[in-house]
C-alpha cells in the first residue's frame, strides 16, 4: 500500500503525505531533529520541557486556546521527546485538517514561553519526574541506557534531572530552539483522506513561512563502549534485571540481521525464545523481552525481565543458554522462513495503525530521506541468511561485551 509522495519547500523543510481514501481521519505530525542527545549536562531535559511548554501559549493562542482546539471538534493534539527528535502531532476528521495544521505549526514555531506557566509546567514535570521513577520498568531502561552510553548524552535521562530542570528559564528554551531547529532536519508528516494538492496548499501556507534556517550545532558521536556492571537497591518487591550493550546504528548493514534475531530471541510473539524457556518452560518470570533500538551513529541492544531474588541465577543460565543456541548452532530453514513470515507479519500490522504509519513516515525521512517501500523491507529480510545471522549472534552474544545492571529489592 504504501506510495507516499515526499515534496520540499523553498525553506528547506520537507513534507511526506499518504492518501488513504477509505478513511475519516487525518493524522499529522511535525516532526523536528533535536532530541536530548543536544543537551548538554547544564541543561538536561530541556528538550523534553520544551515540548511541555510548546502547549503553553503562543503569539495568538493561550494555553486554553490551545487544549480546547482540537478537544473541542473531538481531536486529538500530543506530542512526544526521544532522544533523537521532538515531535508534535495531531488527529482530526478529515473537515478539520487546516485547523490542525495551523495549531501544529502556531505551537512549533510561535511559543512564547509565558513566565507563569513556566513555573506551573516545572512543578508538573517534576510530578512526571517522580511518577516516572516510581516505575521500575521505566527506570531500568534509563539506567541501563546510563550505563551503556556512561559520560554520553545518549545516556541522559530525557526527563531531565530535578536541578536542572529547577533552573530552566525562558531565555534558555529560546535560544536552544535558535541553536538546534534546522529546517534541513525538519518535516512535516501527513496521511489520511487528503489530496496531495490540499497538502501542498496547506504546507506552503502555514510551513512556508518559517524563514529559512540552518544549525551549525554538532552531535556529540559515541564511541567509548565499554562493558559495565551496576547494582542498584530500589523499592522494589521483585529482582529487575537489563542486560545490554551497544548495537548496530540505523545504516548499518547488519541492522536489518540482527533486528531479525532480537525478534526471534525476545520480540513482542508468545513463541520467542526467550518467552519459552524462561516463562512457559520454568515459570520464572511473568515477561521477559529482548529489545533493539537504532540511531543516527549507534544503538542499544537489551534484555529486560523481572524475578524472585532466589531465582535470578536460574533466569540468568537459561538466557545465557539461548544466546549460546543462537551463536553456535545454524537456525534450521523451516524455523528461519517462519521467523521472517513473523517479523514480515508483524511489520504488515503495523502499517494498518495509521497514526502509526504517519509516525515513521515521519521518522524515516528525518533518518532517510525517503520512505522504504514495504516491499523493499521485505526484500531486505528474505535476503538474510541463517548463516548471517549466526555471525551476528557471535559478535553481539558475546558474554565479556555484555553489560549488567541489577536493581533489587532494599536490604532489610
Amino acid at each position: 500500500m504504501r506510495n507516499c509522495s515526499i515534496f520540499t519547500l523553498s525553506n528547506g523543510i520537507r513534507v511526506v503525505h499518504q492518501y488513504i481514501p477509505t478513511t475519516h481521519i487525518v493524522h499529522c505530525g511535525i516532526f523536528l531533529g533535536i532530541g536530548s542527545r543536544d543537551e548538554t549536562l547544564a541543561n538536561q531535559g530541556i528538550a523534553h520541557f520544551w515540548e511541555h511548554m510548546a502547549f503553553k501559549g503562543t503569539k495568538k493562542r493561550s494555553s486554553l486556546d490551545i487544549i480546547t482546539s482540537l478537544d473541542s471538534i473531538g481531536g486529538e493534539l500530543n506530542a512526544f521527546t526521544d532522544k533523537e527528535k521532538v515531535v508534535f502531532y495531531a488527529s482530526v476528521r478529515n473537515n478539520y485538517f487546516e485547523l490542525a495544521v495551523d495549531v501544529l505549526t502556531d505551537i512549533t514555531f510561535q511559543s512564547v514561553f509565558p513566565e507563569k506557566e513556566l513555573e506551573k509546567e516545572r512543578g508538573v514535570i517534576l510530578e512526571e519526574m517522580g511518577m516516572y521513577f516510581d516505575n521500575p520498568d521505566d527506570a531500568i531502561q534509563d539506567e541501563l541506557e546510563a550505563l551503556i552510553f556512561k559520560n554520553h548524552p545518549m545516556g541522559m535521562n530525557i526527563l531531565g534531572r530535578e536541578e536542572t530542570v529547577k533552573t530552566l528559564k525562558k531565555k534558555d528554551f529560546q535560544s536552544f530552539f535558535h541553536n538546534h531547529a534546522d529546517n534541513r532536519k525538519i518535516v512535516f508528516s501527513c496521511v489520511g483522506n487528503i489530496t496531495l494538492e490540499q497538502v501542498e496548499k496547506l504546507a506552503k501556507k502555514y510551513l512556508e513561512k518559517r524563514p529559512p534556517q540552518k544549525s551549525t550545532a554538532k552531535r556529540k558521536k559515541f564511541n567509548t563502549y565499554k562493558p559495565r556492571e551496576l547494582t542498584l537497591q530500589r523499592g522494589v518487591k521483585q529482582t529487575r534485571y537489563a542486560i545490554g550493550r551497544e548495537a548496530y546504528p540505523l545504516l548499518h548493514p547488519n541492522r536489518i540481521p540482527f533486528y531479525l534475531l532480537t525478534n526471534m530471541l525476545g520480540g513482542p510473539g508468545m513463541n520467542s525464545k526467550l518467552n519459552l524457556a524462561v516463562r512457559e518452560k520454568h515459570g520464572l518470570v511473568y515477561s521477559i523481552d529482548a529489545q533493539y533500538l537504532s540511531y543516527a551513529d549507534t544503538g542499544l541492544f537489551a534484555i529486560y525481565f523481572g524475578t524472585e531474588p532466589k531465582q535470578v541465577k536460574k533466569c540468568l543460565s537459561l538466557i545465557r543458554k539461548e544466546l549460546d543456541k543462537l551463536s553456535d548452532k545454524r537456525i534450521n530453514e523451516k524455523e528461519f522462513l517462519s521467523a521472517k513470515e513473523q517479523i514480515k507479519g508483524q511489520l504488515a500490522m503495523s502499517e494498518e495503525n495509521n497514526l502509526g504509519l504517519m509516525i515513521m513516515m515521519g521518522r524515516a525521512v528525518i533518518d532517510l530521506d525517503r520512505v522504504p517501500l514495504l516491499q523493499e523491507v521485505y526484500d531486505k529480510i528474505d535476503a538474510v541468511s541463517a548463516k548471517k545471522v549466526q555471525k551476528v549472534a557471535q559478535e553481539m552474544f558475546d558474554e565479556k561485551m555484555l553489560s549488567y545492571l541489577v536493581m533489587e529489592p532494599v536490604s532489610s
